[in-house]
């Protein structure tokens, strides 16, 4: 595989990151990935590796990961066939019903997911779903707010991939559920927009099964030498199809056996009480 042009892909990192700095979304970043040759994925996580790290260097603590592109309708949505990964950082996470200001991420959209909390590591090359229960800890109801510093979402899969996964913010549901408690793969999920449904979905939407999500995200952090630890947080990915947020939307997904969470945008997009 030929060696990644590190000086190019730091061009590319800087422009994401002016983007998220300035609050101005960038141009694609994909002709940019491909002209680096070799393997554009393996680019693509080069150049959010870069600002992983230039986030960590700003004092950003790393909380977990976030595992995107699981649904198949979102799949169709964004114009791609597999998922990806991409870091949760501390100042990403919201508490149950925080009201949130719209400014916080750019051209924001939401999604339920099932978020896992480990309590073991994940050290091995392979893992088995028996290694991937033992680790867990819990689960609770999530909401991701996905942003993307590509202009008007005209991303493909390099282009999320470099964008840190297209992530934003998370809000976490407040009660812990334990594995055996109820149905991961069957769960169904809805998600209602101040009372209207706005997007339906089942736990099966997630890769067949959300534990199959994380467990590919187990095998993939282990090989890239960066394996998940014992109190990472873990967005499992989507379980139906995303929704654009306007200022003043409040949003509140339940799913079956896990309970519900909400996310609440402020009237004034700059701000939140």
């Amino acid at each position: 595989m030929s060696a990644i042009d590190l000086k190019a892909a730091q061009t590319i990192a800087d422009a994401l990151w002016h983007a998220q700095q300035t609050a101005t979304p960038c141009a694609p970043v994909r002709s940019a990935i491909a002209d680096l040759g070799g393997d554009a994925l393996a680019a693509a996580y080069a150049v959010q590796r870069i600002n992983t790290e230039r986030q960590i260097a700003a004092g950003r603590r790393l909380v977990g990961r976030k595992i995107g592109l699981t649904s198949k309708a979102v799949q169709t949505q964004l114009g791609v066939d597999q998922p990806d990964f991409g870091m949760l950082f501390d100042d990403m996470a919201l508490a149950d019903g925080e009201e949130i200001a719209l400014s916080c991420t750019q051209q924001p959209k939401v999604e339920a997911e099932i978020a896992l909390v480990l309590e073991r590591d994940l050290p091995h090359a392979r893992h088995t779903i028996a290694d991937l229960i033992d680790a867990t800890a819990y689960a609770l109801p999530a909401i991701e707010i996905v942003g993307s510093r590509i202009a008007n979402w005209d991303i493909r899969l390099t282009d999320t991939v470099a964008d840190n996964a297209s992530s934003g913010l998370f809000v976490l549901g407040n009660r812990p559920v334990k594995l055996d408690a109820f149905d991961v793969m069957g769960c169904g999920m809805v998600m209602e927009r101040r009372g209207d449904q706005v997007s339906v979905g089942v736990g099966a939407a997630c890769l067949g099964n959300p534990l199959l999500a994380a467990l590919w995200l187990a095998n993939t952090m282990t090989r890239v030498g960066a394996p998940l630890k014992a109190g990472d947080i873990v967005l499992t990915g989507a379980l139906g199809p995303m929704v654009g947020v306007t200022a003043g939307d409040v949003f509140t997904a339940h799913i079956e056996g896990l309970g519900s969470v909400s996310a609440s945008f402020a009237f004034n997009p700059e701000s939140a009480s």
